[in-house]
Parts: structure tokens; sequence; C-alpha cells
């Protein structure tokens, strides 16, 4: 079978799907190829994928026997000015999919000695901007044990929405120590569930940053003491942490820049 991919929403993030479907197709000896509407002619299955619903879809004709989208971006829809997830529109990878090692050759520059993947899915709380709960359930659980997409590579990139959430959390922060790989997690950590023991295991790991998250402002008096208590176990500097700040959702100028200037 010929098979096609169109990564729509760009090729500056490797779309982690359409890794994992392409080692799937090639695994059974298919000829997998990013899509040419112009070279590549007829395609037995085009997959096309976009996480961000802002990004316009792709808008010429595609030659092909099957179309199958799938992502985020084209299942959330504004509904009376917000946005709702459709989970019917965003079909999920089989699980012969889901747990195959990715093919990180669609992506030579981005991925060069980096591992891209997800150990934990789902997040227990349901903010109003995030659509996370929605897609992938309230609560957080683990996925993926960290040698179904790493094996051996100098850095891994973490897309987990909320690791320390997960019941996991040390067999997982274990694993990512164990591997002695630089480690980026690219989503905002949850400082609200920090704890002294987590923070302990954060030491251990070989991180250029961390990023965390104050999303709402009016965490702050649980926030604050958190992040004083993570800077006393870990003894990391401004250079070593960061933080998220959610603006313009439901706060003034005024705390937002509270927020900023207080960390």
């Amino acid at each position: 079978m010929k098979i096609g991919l169109i990564d729509v929403d760009s090729h500056n993030f490797p779309n982690i799907p359409l890794m994992k479907i392409s080692a799937y197709h090639k695994k059974r000896g298919d000829t997998v190829e990013w899509y040419s509407p112009l070279l590549g002619g007829h395609y037995d299955i085009v997959y096309m994928t976009k996480v961000f619903s802002f990004t316009p879809d792709y808008e010429y004709f595609v030659n092909s026997d099957v179309v199958i989208k799938g992502g985020s971006g084209y299942a959330i829809e504004i509904v009376n000015g917000r946005e709702i997830y459709r989970k019917e529109k965003d079909p999920q990878l089989p699980q012969e999919i889901e747990h195959i090692y990715p093919d990180y050759s669609l992506y030579p520059k981005l991925t060069k000695d980096t591992a891209f993947g997800f150990l934990t899915r789902g997040c227990p709380r349901r903010c109003g901007f995030c659509h996370v709960a929605a897609k992938e359930g309230a609560k957080s659980y683990k996925v993926a044990e960290l040698s179904e997409f790493w094996i051996g590579q100098k850095n891994i990139c973490l897309c987990d929405p909320n690791l320390l959430a997960c019941p996991d959390w040390h067999e997982l922060l274990q694993q990512l120590i164990d591997s002695k790989a630089l480690v980026n997690i690219n989503q905002g950590i949850d400082i609200r569930i920090m704890t002294a023991e987590k923070a302990e295991m954060f030491k251990k790991l070989r991180v250029s940053t961390v990023h965390f998250a104050w999303d709402r402002y009016e965490d702050k008096k649980i926030i604050i003491p958190k992040f004083k208590e993570f800077k006393e176990i870990t003894g990391w500097k401004a250079r070593k942490t960061s933080v998220y700040v959610l603006t313009n959702f439901n706060t003034t100028i005024e705390q937002d820049l509270e927020r900023i200037y207080t960390l």
C-alpha cells in the first residue's frame, strides 16, 4: 500500500501520532511518505493530523482512496463563544500503533538524538481553558514505559500534561533519572502537588530548565510556599526554573504582572 502523511500544523514540532502511524505501516511493508499533491500521484490512505484548532485545514484536493483525519485541532469547536471538544471527531490510535516505537526519520532535524513521547495522559484539574480532561480523562494515568519511545538518545522531550498527578510518578521519574538523558518536560509542572519527596526526585533529573505552571491567580497562597520549598530542597537557581503564567483569561493585567514579578 502507498501511505501519505500530512502534518497540517507544520513541521516545527514532531507529530507523534504520525511517527507511530509511519512506523506501523513501514513494519507492514507499506510505502510511507509525506503527501505530495503534485508529484505523489495516487495514495491508498492519507492520514491528516493537526493539534491546534486555529490551524487552517489542508485546502487542496487529496488524491487518495481513504482520508483519515485526527487530532485535537479537528475536534475543537466554538459553541456560544466557548471551545468544546468533540471526542467523536478525534479517533484514537489502535493499541498496536499507540505502543509502537515512533519513526523518527520523518523529522530528522527535529529529532536528532532526541526522543519524544508521553509517559502519562490525563489531568484531574479540569481547567476551563484546557481540553486535556475532556480528551484524555480527568485523572493522570500511566500510558507507556520510557523504553517505548527512547532507546538511548541523549535528550528526552516529554509532553505529559500532569506527570506528578499520576500514581506511578515515582516509578516514571526513576526511569527518567536512570536514563541519564537530558530531560525536557515541555508542559507546566503542577507545583501545587509538589512534595519534598517529589522535589528530591526532581533534583536527580538531568535538566536544563524545569517549567512550572501558575494558571490560577487565586492559588498564590499555595503556590508561593511550594516554590520556596522546592528551591530549598533542590538548591536550583532561577536559570534552572521557569514559570508559565496564563494571561488574558480571567485575571487583570495587575494580577498577571504580580505573578510574573513575584517569581
